[in-house]
């Protein structure tokens, strides 16, 4: 796919190792541990560049904590908190149009995970606890 080759050249311009790639899944794993990102899932099929780093594992629904997700999404530039189809992992997740990326595009979703990551951790660190 034309995309995958981009989306490499991207990474490796803004510096992310990429510890995992497979040309034919469309996939990158990557790490910018400075920044707080690790095992960061970069998917670029379909047209859509698909962003998503684990934050967390729940232990059965938790209301309280989807509600303070859902609220902490509202002050998120790129991207949001999410819950996985099986609802026990949080998420962050971000999608791009492929077609159109850009170098700043992906920058800012990558810095916005970043920004999230060194600005809500202690809580996310907490969360993850209960």
């Amino acid at each position: 796919m034309k995309y995958f080759d981009k989306v490499k050249d991207y990474l490796i311009e803004l510096e992310y190792e990429i510890v995992h790639e497979d040309k034919e899944e469309y996939l990158f794993i990557v790490d910018k541990e400075d920044k707080g990102i690790k095992n960061l899932i970069l998917d670029c099929e379909d047209e859509i560049l698909i962003m998503e780093q684990h934050l967390f594992n729940l232990s059965g629904p938790q209301p309280e904590i989807y509600k303070e997700l859902l609220q902490k999404n509202t002050e998120i530039i790129h991207g949001a908190f999410a819950i996985d189809e099986t609802g026990s992992r949080v998420v962050f997740r971000d999608t791009l149009q492929l077609e159109n990326l850009d170098l700043n595009e992906i920058e800012g979703s990558m810095n916005s995970l970043a920004f999230l990551l060194s600005e809500y951790s202690e809580r996310i660190l907490k969360l993850s606890q209960l």
